[in-house]
C-alpha cells in the first residue's frame, strides 16, 4: 500500500463525502471544491492534477467570488512542488501539517479510561459542535454531522461524565482508517487526555481489523503522535488568498 496517497485519499474523500452530503461539492478536471456558507469547514479547493497559471487564475476567481473564505491545501503532486506558483498569485500559508502514519499491528495500544461516544442525534452533534469549537477557534455546524454520521465517526471523549474532546474518524474503503480533527477542550489539557483518547481510538480500530491508520498533525500535536509509533510522510501546507 502506498500510504502517503492512501493518507491523501482518505482525507480528500472525506471533504468529498461531506460537500456531497451538503449538495456542495464541485469536480473539476485539475481541481475539486466545496463551499459550504454555513460551515466554517470543509471549504477547501484542492488539486487533482499539479496546476498550471491558467488553471491558479480559474481557481482565484472561484475564492475571490465566494463569501466564505476557502482554504487551499497543498502536497507534492507527482513530485511537483508548485507552492512558489501559489505564493506568486498572493496566497499566503495559515498552517503547516505533516501526513503521518502507522502500522497498528505494530503497537501496543491498549483501551484508556477514556469512553468514546458516536454521535448518532441531535443533542449530541450539537454538543460536538461546541466541543469542537472551543477545542479548535472554528466551527463544524452540527448539520453537517447528522447529514453524514452514518459513514463518519463524530466521537466525544469522556472522563467518566464529562467530556473532555472530540475527533473524527473516517475510513475510506481500504484497510485504513483517518483520525481526523482530535481536539482537547482547553479546560481539560494538560491533564495527559490526548493520548488517552488517541490510544481509545486506535484500539476500536485494531479491534475493527483496520492495519493503518493516519492523520495530519501539527506541530504541537507531531510529538505525541510519534510516541504512539506514527511516522513522518509529507508535508501538507495550507494556503488562503490574501
Amino acid at each position: 500500500m502506498d500510504l502517503v496517497k492512501s493518507n491523501i485519499d482518505n482525507l480528500t474523500s472525506l471533504w468529498q463525502f461531506v460537500n456531497r452530503r451538503a449538495g456542495a461539492y464541485v469536480i473539476g478536471d485539475v481541481f475539486d471544491h466545496g463551499v459550504i456558507d454555513y460551515s466554517d469547514w470543509p471549504n477547501k479547493l484542492w488539486f487533482i492534477n499539479a496546476p498550471k497559471q491558467s488553471d491558479i487564475d480559474v481557481a482565484k476567481k472561484i475564492i475571490t467570488s465566494s463569501s466564505i473564505k476557502i482554504t487551499v491545501p497543498y502536497w507534492e503532486i507527482n513530485g511537483d512542488d508548485y507552492r512558489p506558483l501559489l505564493e506568486r498569485n498572493g496566497f499566503v500559508k495559515v498552517l503547516e501539517q505533516v501526513g503521518m502514519s502507522c502500522d497498528l499491528t505494530k503497537g501496543d495500544f491498549l483501551p484508556s479510561g477514556i469512553k468514546l461516544h458516536k454521535v448518532k442525534e441531535k443533542s449530541g452533534a450539537q454538543l460536538w459542535e461546541s466541543l469542537f469549537e472551543k477545542s479548535f477557534n472554528y466551527r463544524i455546524h452540527h448539520k453537517l454531522l447528522l447529514r453524514s454520521y452514518d459513514e463518519i465517526e463524530y466521537l466525544i471523549a469522556y472522563d467518566n461524565a464529562s467530556p473532555v474532546g472530540v475527533a473524527l474518524v473516517y475510513n475510506s474503503g481500504e484497510d485504513l482508517v483517518g483520525i481526523h480533527s482530535m481536539g482537547i477542550i482547553p479546560k481539560m489539557r494538560r491533564k495527559g487526555y490526548a493520548e488517552k483518547m488517541m490510544r481509545s481510538i486506535l484500539s476500536d480500530a485494531i479491534k475493527k481489523g483496520y492495519r493503518y491508520g493516519t492523520l495530519q498533525a501539527s506541530a504541537m500535536g507531531k510529538g505525541l503522535y510519534e510516541k504512539l509509533g506514527f511516522e513522518e510522510q509529507f508535508l501538507m501546507a495550507n494556503y488562503a488568498l490574501s
